[in-house]
C-alpha cells in the first residue's frame, strides 16, 4: 500500500467510514460472458451509523485490463433503474467500453438492494407485469413489502443513494485505486452526482448518460412532451399524416374509451389472452415505448391500431409480456429509493395524464413504504472539482436535454454537455458517442478532456414513422 493510499484510508477511517483494507478477488465467470473475470465482495454495515450492527455483503466484478502498462484509474459503471444490477450489464457494457478496458479495469458494483448485494426483489407476474392494473400492482407491492421486511437485512430505510455511494467508495479503497472514472447511466447518473458530492477527491472523470438530477421528483414528468413531439412530427410527414390523421384526437378518444375488455393472442406464448385494458395500463405501455427512438416512431401506428380496437401491436412493441425483462429491476430497492428521495420534499401537482398516473401509483405505494433519512446536501449540486461529461437526448421522455442543461449549469465550467436532438434515453450507443467518452476519460489533463473534439457528433434525423406493408407492397 502506497503512502498516499494509506493517508486516504486513514482520512476516511477518521471520518467514520469503515474501511476494509486489502484486495480479495477470485476468478469467476458470468453468464453470456466469454472470458474469465474477477469477483469480489465487501462487508458493509446495513446502518452506517451502527458499524458494529447488522451487515450486508456488497458484490462487484472487475474486468481487468491485460495491458502491461495498465492505468490505475479504473472505470466504475453505475446502473440505472433504480434497481438494476450493474453486474448483469457487464457483457453489454464491455462491448461498448472495450476500448477503455484496454488500459483500465472496468468495475461493476451491484448497488445495495440489487443483483447479488442484499437484493430487494419483488415477485413478478411471469413476464406479464406490464399488463397489471393499478389494484394488482398495489397488491403486489404490499405483498412484496411484507416479504422484504422479513429478510435479515429487511430494514428498508438503509437503501438510499447517499448510503450506496459510501459502499462504492469502500470498494474503491479495497481495490486500492487512487482515483476512479465513473460512468452513470440514467438513475446511475444520480448516483454519480452524489458520489461526486461526497467524495470529490476520489473522482477523476464523471460521465452522466441520461441525467437524473437529485431534484427530480419522480420519473415520467416529460412523457407527455415526448408524446406531443411524436404527434407533431407525424403531422409534418406527408405519409404519416395521411395514414394517421389527427393523432391527438385519437389519443384522447382512446384514453376516454377505457376501461374495456380486450382479447388477443399472447405475443410470447401464442395462447388466448383476455384482460381489461385500463387507462393506467395504456399510459404505461405508451410511456415505455417512448424511451427508444425506433419504438417511438411506431407509436402513430400503435396508437391508431389500439384506437381501432387492436391492442396487440402496442402490447408487443412495449415488451409488456417479455419474460426476459421480468425481474430485471429489484422493485424493493426501486421503491426504497423513490419513496425516500422523491418524497423527502413537497412535490408539485401532477401536470398531465402520465404524471398523474405515476403519482397515483407511487403515492399509494410510498404511503406505507419505509423511508430513509435523506441529508439536505443530497439535493444540492456543488460545482464540479473534476471534468464532467453530460449526455442528453432530445426526445428522451424522462431525462431530456433540459435536465442535462440545468445540471451542467450548476456544475460550472468543468462540465461539458453534449446533446442529440433526436436521440432517446441513453446515448452511449449513438454514433461516435462511445469514442467521445473514451477520449474524455483518456485525456491526460482536465483541459484536454474539456476540449473534446465533437465534430463526429453529427445530427441524426428523427426516425420516420413506421408504416405497415400493404399486400400490394409485398414481394
Amino acid at each position: 500500500m502506497s503512502l498516499r493510499h494509506l493517508l486516504v484510508v486513514l482520512l476516511f477511517a477518521c471520518a467514520g467510514l469503515p474501511v476494509q483494507a486489502g484486495t480479495v478477488l477470485r476468478a469467476c465467470r458470468l453468464p453470456d460472458f466469454p472470458q474469465e473475470v474477477r469477483c469480489g465482495q465487501i462487508e458493509r454495515a446495513l446502518d452506517p451509523a451502527a458499524p458494529q450492527g447488522k451487515k450486508i455483503t456488497v458484490h462487484y466484478v472487475v474486468l481487468p485490463s491485460q495491458d502491461k502498462n495498465k492505468l490505475s484509474d479504473a472505470v466504475f459503471l453505475l446502473a440505472g433503474g433504480p434497481g438494476q444490477s450493474a453486474i448483469a450489464l457487464a457483457a453489454t457494457a464491455q462491448a461498448l467500453l472495450g476500448r477503455l478496458n484496454q488500459r483500465r479495469d472496468l468495475v461493476f458494483i451491484d448497488q445495495r438492494g440489487t443483483g447479488r448485494s442484499a437484493p430487494l426483489n419483488c415477485p413478478s407476474s411471469a413476464g406479464d407485469a406490464g399488463l397489471a392494473s393499478l389494484p394488482q400492482s398495489l397488491a403486489q407491492a404490499r405483498s412484496c413489502l411484507q416479504q422484504l421486511q422479513s429478510l435479515p437485512y429487511g430494514d428498508l430505510r438503509f437503501f438510499s443513494t447517499s448510503i450506496a455511494v459510501q459502499d462504492i467508495e469502500a470498494v474503491r479503497l479495497q481495490l486500492s485505486y487512487p482515483r476512479i472514472n465513473v460512468l452513470g447511466i440514467s438513475y446511475g447518473s444520480r448516483v454519480g452526482l452524489e458520489y461526486q458530492r461526497q467524495f470529490p477527491q476520489a473522482l477523476r472523470r464523471l460521465v452522466l448518460d441520461g441525467v437524473v438530477a437529485p431534484s427530480l421528483g419522480l420519473p415520467n414528468q416529460d412523457a407527455q412532451v415526448a408524446l406531443d413531439a411524436v404527434f407533431a412530427d407525424c403531422a409534418k410527414q406527408a405519409a404519416c399524416g395521411a395514414s394517421y390523421p389527427d393523432l391527438p384526437r385519437r389519443w384522447k378518444e382512446l384514453l376516454n374509451s377505457l376501461p374495456r375488455p380486450i382479447r388477443l393472442t399472447h405475443p410470447r406464448l401464442g395462447t388466448p389472452l383476455q384482460l381489461t385494458m385500463r387507462r393506467e395500463i395504456l399510459l404505461n405501455l405508451v410511456q415505455t415505448s417512448l424511451y427508444q427512438a425506433e419504438q417511438a416512431a411506431a407509436l402513430p401506428y400503435l396508437i391508431s391500431a389500439a384506437w381501432r380496437g387492436d391492442f396487440a401491436p402496442l402490447i408487443t412493441v412495449s415488451a409488456a409480456t417479455n419474460a426476459a425483462t421480468a425481474g430485471a429491476i429489484a422493485d424493493g430497492m426501486h421503491f426504497s429509493v423513490w419513496c425516500s428521495e422523491a418524497y423527502a420534499r413537497p412535490l408539485a401537482a401532477p401536470q398531465d395524464d402520465f404524471d398523474a398516473n405515476t403519482r397515483q401509483f407511487y403515492d399509494q405505494v410510498c404511503r406505507d413504504w419505509p423511508r430513509a433519512n435523506i441529508p439536505a446536501g443530497f439535493f444540492t449540486l456543488p460545482a464540479a472539482a473534476s471534468p464532467v461529461l453530460l449526455l442528453s437526448g432530445g426526445i428522451d421522455p424522462v431525462t431530456p436535454i433540459r435536465h442535462g442543461a440545468a445540471v451542467s449549469a450548476a456544475l460550472g465550467p468543468l462540465a461539458l454537455h453534449l446533446t442529440l436532438e433526436h436521440a432517446g434515453h441513453g446515448m452511449l450507443a449513438q454514433g461516435c458517442v462511445r469514442e467521445l467518452v473514451f477520449h474524455f476519460i483518456d485525456a491526460a489533463t482536465a483541459a484536454a478532456a474539456l476540449e473534446l473534439g465533437t465534430g463526429c457528433l453529427r445530427p441524426i434525423p428523427r426516425a420516420l414513422a413506421w408504416q405497415p406493408l400493404t399486400p400490394a407492397g409485398l414481394p
